[in-house]
């Protein structure tokens, strides 16, 4: 029986162990760093090439929402719906939403749930996987996918098999009962996993019934359950997202599928697959699956690396000369350096924590920010005065706003603004410039098919991106005074 099957992409991970690339308000999935698309578009076409698919359903950090949207709609990918959270509470809870969403087409329909953030090379292997983990879905298991262990790997969790499950009409791959889960161990004991045999790395992804997924969820966590339930059921919709009340989500615990539901259930089941899997989790799984050179290296960008070997290199912004170094990390960044070796990637926790405690923000965002509208990043900032370079792309416009601190200049370099000031219109082109005084509402607007490229010098006794008053909004952000 071939049913339809429902991926569930989850893209709620901040990525901070791929810091400074990655930032948690522009994570791992949203970048390309395997190919040319991004993880989320990878893992999109990687569920729309299965047979018998419907369209997926996102669920995502609302403060990703219009990037998310931009780059489905890239790849020409119409999702069934993508549900916003609030804050993060974790796989198990995210997963709920999307369950109760389908109860509403089909209680059997199949769940395939995603990481937007693993690679995976065979796509022949992985259709065959899900195509098993259907069969064994179809008789009430909740199933995994185990990857065989290539390593004494320390970073993942492994999955003990138990007895193969005799189905009635029998898959093409053998699907076995879980007989327990195991935390990440430490290499003398991921060393004997392996020499012991039955012992596969848990990848992360499932496949059940939503009607099975919630039965578990309500007898094994029922604060889970409730609480998301009543955040389901009083979602709103804006701008095509569907919201999950706040509150309610609020008070969900927060905890991943693993903890919450296979490791107490006893439908638990497990699919060995061998596609070419890797979670990307750390730089130095990152450098495992990059094309490297005659030595060993992965570089990209404006480099110079001489007597290097084993090493991932990239430059974003200026050149970077590598010497006499192996096994190393060094990624750069418009405003961050890392290096580090490779064997101490789980440490970049800490540096990260040091961010936070110092209240930087490195680990939150690049100096460019993207907006629904386009993106601005600083230049140069001074005593009263900073600098921006503002792209607005064809047909957007910023909110109607007006600033009680500062006053504003204006410079197209190219394209065509249309600027408003206290509902006076004016069109600005090439080497134009204007100049907002402050107090004064105003609006910029791209009405071109080409971007808008400009300038902005702002002055003033305060320069903080709160201090923005909105009257007006196409993006259906809150008519406050905060970020633009």
């Amino acid at each position: 029986m071939n049913l339809n099957i429902h991926p569930i992409i989850l893209s709620g991970g901040s990525g901070t162990r791929l810091w400074p690339l990655s930032r948690a308000n522009y994570p791992k999935q949203l970048l390309p760093l395997v190919g040319k698309e991004t993880m989320l578009q990878v893992t999109l076409g990687r569920a729309a090439g299965l047979e018998n698919v419907q369209a997926p359903i996102l669920v995502c950090n609302s403060e990703h929402r219009f990037l998310i949207q931009e780059q489905c709609e890239a790849i020409n990918i119409k999702p069934e719906a993508i549900y916003l959270e609030s804050i993060g509470r974790n796989t198990a809870p995210a997963i709920a939403l999307a369950a109760f969403h389908l109860t509403q087409i089909d209680e059997n329909a199949l769940m395939l749930i995603l990481p937007a953030d693993h690679v995976i090379d065979d796509q022949d292997a992985f259709a065959q996987a899900v195509e098993t983990a259907k069969i064994a879905a179809q008789e009430e298991y909740l199933v995994t996918f185990g990857i065989t262990p290539s390593s004494p790997e320390t970073g993942y969790g492994y999955i003990k098999t138990g007895d193969a499950i005799k189905f009635k009409a029998p898959p093409v791959l053998t699907a076995y009962r879980i007989q327990s889960f195991f935390e990440k161990p430490n290499l003398e004991t991921a060393t004997a996993y392996l020499q012991e045999g039955g012992y596969m790395w848990n990848s992360g992804m499932f496949v059940f019934t939503a009607k099975n997924y919630l039965q578990e969820l309500q007898r094994h966590q029922p604060h889970i359950f409730t609480a998301v339930h009543q955040a389901w059921l009083e979602r709103t919709t804006d701008l095509g997202f569907i919201l999950p009340d706040k509150d309610a989500f609020t008070a969900s615990p927060s905890d991943s599928i693993d903890y919450a539901i296979m490791q107490v259930t006893s439908r638990a089941a497990v699919v060995p697959a061998q596609f070419g899997w890797n979670d990307v989790g750390s730089w130095d799984s990152l450098w495992k699956i990059a094309p490297k050179n005659s030595d060993g290296n992965f570089i990209s960008g404006d480099t110079l690396v001489l007597n290097t070997q084993k090493s991932y290199i990239r430059a974003e912004n200026r050149l970077v000369t590598v010497i006499g170094l192996d096994d190393i990390i060094v990624i750069e960044t418009a405003d961050a350096v890392l290096v580090m070796h490779k064997s101490k990637t789980q440490q970049l926790k800490d540096a990260i924590q040091h961010l936070e405690l110092n209240q930087r923000k490195e680990h939150l965002e690049h100096l460019r920010i993207h907006r629904p509208w386009g993106w601005y990043e600083g230049i140069d900032k001074g005593e009263r005065f900073q600098v921006k370079r503002i792209m607005v792309k064809p047909g957007e416009k910023l909110s109607l706003q007006m600033h009680h601190h500062r006053a504003e200049h204006w410079v197209v370099v190219s394209g065509t603004a249309k600027v408003i000031v206290e509902n006076k219109e004016t069109l600005f082109t090439e080497n134009q410039s204007t100049y907002i005084p402050l107090g004064k509402m105003h609006r910029l607007e791209n009405p071109g098919k080409i971007p808008l490229h400009l300038i902005e010098v702002q002055s003033g006794s305060y320069l903080g991106e709160d201090d923005i008053l909105r009257f007006e909004d196409s993006y259906g952000r809150i008519i406050s005074s905060e970020q633009e």
